[in-house]
């Protein structure tokens, strides 16, 4: 049996590139938290806890789609599907495991942070793990063709 020699069409997932999407996240990461800071600094005490924790999870996500955006359009690196897919759910599940994390840090009750992805409560937050894990496919796979 013959091994396609282009990456991007097989279902093969090359650990070695991926570090370069995983080191990727530690940006974003950095990002989320500049964001964080610039939310409770700034944006809640001019326009409110609510208001600002919407105009935070956009700017994030914004933020989140223009860094995927420049990282895979103009990479050299090919990305299988598979690759593509694995990328965002790791996204995903280091943000959700970060947050998680310093809850438990910080002596939030888990509660609490789950109440921060309950959409029929207002909370707009699940946008940003989606966002992760749609981003890589979207500028990897749909977009760059």
């Amino acid at each position: 049996m013959m091994m396609n020699a282009n990456p991007t069409a097989d279902r093969s997932i090359r650990l070695s590139g991926l570090r370069a999407p995983f080191g990727l996240w530690g940006v974003m990461a950095g990002l989320a938290v500049a964001n964080g800071i610039f939310r409770e600094l700034v944006l809640v005490p001019r326009i409110g806890e609510y208001a600002g924790h919407v105009l935070s999870t956009g700017l994030l996500v914004g933020a989140i789609l223009a860094v995927s955006a420049l990282y895979f359009t103009r990479t050299g690196t090919e990305y299988s599907r598979a690759e593509l897919a694995t990328v965002g759910a790791g996204w995903t599940l280091l943000t959700v495991g970060f947050e998680f994390l310093v809850g438990y840090a910080e002596g939030t009750p888990v509660s609490v942070t789950l109440g921060q992805y309950d959409v029929l409560a207002g909370q707009v937050w699940i946008a940003v793990p989606l966002t992760l894990l749609v981003a890589p496919y979207l500028f990897g796979w749909v977009l760059r063709g």
